[in-house]
């Protein structure tokens, strides 16, 4: 079986450091963050250009940072680059060929009581930051924010019936629930309902998470809403009188060729 695509380490480098540099200009941008808001982009059922994103993923600040034309060029592809491999990890025809597989690669920090000491060591950071660094946290606060900035991307059908948008709403919930602290009673609520065999680690909710976010860009293909009908009016013959009441035949007026 031909293994999902996926960005090299060099690509990854990359984007972690265009995403560095826009955090100058707006602290919501980090690496984890930024990646979740692309795969939220890319689990609805449309795609969204890269013009229409770029300014709402940055909050403005592109042009700012990335000033030298050449730079700016280097860091659109960069962004482009990485948004284009998460579309292809959720690639519906591969989806629904493969559908236990595991194909959405996250950029996400793996945090243990290691790490956070760690960090806590090297910058000084406090219990209640410490506190914060969870498994799947900024990744789910990227995709909760893409939503909300793109709601009229995710337009639920009017004529879906309850048990589709229910599961919807489920599928939805596998993922913001990354972003509840572990004492949370929304986070103890789905653990009792979905873990009844016990206590799942962060690693086990981010992977789930996953496989909800493929199911719902499946689940897209067949509950996205259809758009509008266009009517068409009958074009008058060639010889009968113009609609626009100039007196003349239609051939003689609007309907030349």
């Amino acid at each position: 079986m031909k293994s999902p695509p996926d960005s090299s380490d060099a690509e990854l480098n990359a984007f972690d450091a265009v995403c560095q540099r826009l955090a100058g200009f707006d602290d919501r941008v980090c690496t984890e963050w930024a990646d979740a808001y692309l795969t939220a982009l890319a689990a609805g059922p449309y795609r969204v250009p890269i013009d229409e994103w770029l300014p709402r993923l940055t909050g403005g600040s592109f042009e700012r940072t990335f000033a030298d034309p050449e730079d700016e060029a280097w860091a659109r592809s960069v962004l482009e680059s990485r948004a284009k491999v998460i579309a292809s990890q959720l690639d519906p025809e591969s989806l629904l060929d493969s559908p236990d597989e595991l194909r959405l690669q996250p950029v996400v920090t793996l945090w243990d009581d290691e790490l956070r000491r760690e960090l806590a060591d090297q910058a000084g950071a406090e219990a209640a930051e410490l506190a914060d660094m969870r498994t799947g946290a900024l990744w789910a606060e990227g995709f909760r924010d893409a939503l909300k900035d793109f709601q009229l991307h995710w337009p639920l059908d009017a004529t879906a019936e309850d048990e589709a948008l229910a599961v919807f709403e489920e599928l939805l919930e596998h993922v913001l629930v990354l972003g509840e602290p572990d004492d949370s009673e929304t986070l103890k609520d789905h653990v009792a309902r979905h873990y009844p065999d016990g206590l799942p680690t962060r690693e086990d909710l981010l992977d789930e998470a996953c496989f909800a976010i493929q199911d719902l860009r499946v689940w897209w293909l067949d509950h996205a809403p259809k758009p509008p009908s266009r009517h068409v009016e009958a074009q008058p013959g060639r010889n009968d009188p113009c609609p626009c009441g100039s007196g003349l035949k239609f051939k003689k007026c609007h309907g030349r060729v």
